[in-house]
């Protein structure tokens, strides 16, 4: 049967909606990741508009110093960012809900409300002090991402950290995946009833948490590697023990995680574009570094140089790696996280608004209603209602 364009608009009002990671905007502070309206590509009205139901809200810091006054900086943004959540919440015109549950979620749903879901990302926001993940908890926060870029205390990341102004580029590995802070970690967030979140870890330390964990895990915003080889994605043997753990991998629209790897002119374009900014020539991901690059200019020029070099990513790229999850360990382990507000965002996918334009294509490629509902967001409830356990 050929549905129309009324029956898959029906069927994403139906089902659950979820982005599993975008990142909390503070008012004011201005940002290059926002919509072309200058506000969250994730906001209220725009969840609205689009039908997405629930986003996981991300109180992130990126890489810093390791050193106290650097994880004090950090733990400063994440406070600002709480804050900012804190007061969407608040306001009663945005008919939004913190969500602590699974059933928070589908409450707010039957009411005609969106939900959020805290997460928190990088430890190097508590330094080296684990207890510190309670107040988080405490706060709202149900899952934990360990790293971000660089590594820090408690674990490697899939993206090691460089400094242009000294030359300094941390090793790929410095703990050989967890510490023994980052196992504790993982204990307490078991103990707390929370989620771990292995976006971002190496592969070593995505399976020792897989190891350890003794709640399904989830991949918030992470590709496939086979497909696209960037080290941000994640290799088959981090999906089949994703999956065998009873978690979920949610792909991202991020072109920098989707671009074919395996095109040696692309490559090359991505080396090129890379000299011409003075940037480390070897890479993890295309755009890696750019942050570093001090002039406004320079730093959209290499961007613009790089996104031309990559060529245009769709949907339907994103969907080719849900796809390949599906086929390898079923449709019970895939689901969506966008990195909206940090650099997510393909052709015909870019804010809220467009979440309908998935659903579509999910419809063309064959998925029927429950396969659709298991993808927006049952499969990322079933993680999340660990949480209650």
């Amino acid at each position: 049967m050929t549905l129309n364009e009324t029956d898959v608009e029906a069927i994403h009002r139906r089902v659950i909606s979820i982005d599993a990671h975008a990142d909390i905007e503070i008012p004011g502070k201005e940002s290059p990741y926002v919509g072309r309206d200058g506000r969250s590509r994730v906001a209220p009205d725009k969840m609205a508009a689009g039908g997405l139901d629930a986003a996981f809200m991300a109180v992130a810091a990126g890489p810093g110093p390791r050193t106290p006054q650097g994880s004090a900086a950090a733990r400063r943004l994440a406070d600002r960012k709480l804050a900012a959540l804190r007061d969407l919440v608040a306001d009663p015109t945005n008919e939004t809900d913190l969500a602590l549950t699974g059933g928070d979620v589908r409450t707010a749903k039957r009411d005609g409300r969106r939900a959020v879901v805290l997460t928190f990302q990088n430890a190097h926001i508590i330094g080296s002090e684990v207890a510190a993940l309670r107040s988080f908890h405490e706060a709202g926060c149900r899952v934990f991402a360990l790293t971000h870029i660089g590594h820090n205390d408690f674990a490697d990341s899939s993206r090691p950290n460089f400094d242009p102004s000294t030359g300094h580029h941390e090793p790929r590995e410095e703990h050989g995946g967890l510490s023994g802070l980052g196992r504790k970690a993982v204990d307490l967030v078991m103990d707390m009833g929370g989620v771990i979140d292995v976006t971002q870890l190496t592969e070593a330390g995505t399976l020792q948490v897989l190891e350890r964990s003794t709640r399904p895990v989830i991949a918030s915003h992470s590709n496939v590697r086979a497909l696209c080889d960037v080290s941000r994605n994640l290799t088959e043997r981090e999906i089949d023990g994703i999956a065998a753990g009873g978690g979920v991998v949610c792909v991202s629209p991020f072109l920098g995680y989707l671009f074919d790897s395996t095109d040696d002119a692309v490559v090359e374009g991505i080396r090129a574009a890379r000299r011409a900014a003075e940037l480390p020539e070897d890479y993890l991901y295309p755009f890696e570094l750019y942050w570093e690059l001090p002039d406004l200019d320079e730093r959209t020029a290499f961007l613009r140089s790089v996104r031309e070099v990559l060529g245009k990513a769709t949907v339907d790229t994103m969907l080719d790696h849900l796809d390949h999850i599906v086929a390898r360990v079923g449709v019970e382990h895939v689901g969506i996280g966008t990195d909206w507000n940090h650099g997510g965002g393909i052709s015909g996918f870019q804010e809220a608004t467009d979440a309908p334009n998935v659903t579509e294509a999910l419809v063309r490629r064959g998925y029927d209603e429950a396969a659709i509902a298991a993808v927006w967001g049952e499969n990322v409830l079933r993680v999340l209602d660990t949480t209650e356990s």
